[in-house]
């Protein structure tokens, strides 16, 4: 991923090389956070990022953001920012095509290590 290549992201060919559910790739870097594609199905871990906010924009299908509150729905062309601490969980009941934004090096499970817990790969 080159920072001086004057080409810009096609999301929807960066969706179509990759099929594994809760998975991100990165796709682009600004300063220093991370743009990640993931594809979603099922219900993730509730889990919290105490040192930074996370931005999740649909792309296709529809996403819930549980909150320990509150329920936050998203259709595509939607975003919702969890502010850091708070404690969420993603689910998708139908496959869900999501973009992240958030610092470089963020752990996908936050505080909650497990399974799921999985690096960022870099899609070319």
């Amino acid at each position: 991923m080159s920072r001086s290549a004057a080409v810009p992201v096609n999301l929807a060919d960066k969706l179509s090389q990759f099929s594994e559910l809760w998975s991100q790739k990165k796709v682009a870097v600004l300063n220093d956070y991370d743009v990640k594609l993931a594809k979603l199905k099922g219900e993730f871990v509730w889990h919290t990022h105490e040192d930074t906010d996370e931005l999740f924009l649909v792309i296709t299908g529809r996403l819930t953001i549980q909150l320990r509150d509150a329920d936050v729905v998203l259709e595509p062309g939607e975003l919702f920012v969890v502010p850091r601490g708070v404690e969420h969980c993603p689910v998708a009941e139908e496959e869900t095509a999501i973009l992240l934004f958030e610092p470089a090096g963020t752990i996908n499970t936050g505080d909650a290590e497990g399974p799921m817990t999985k690096a960022a790969e870099t899609l070319d």
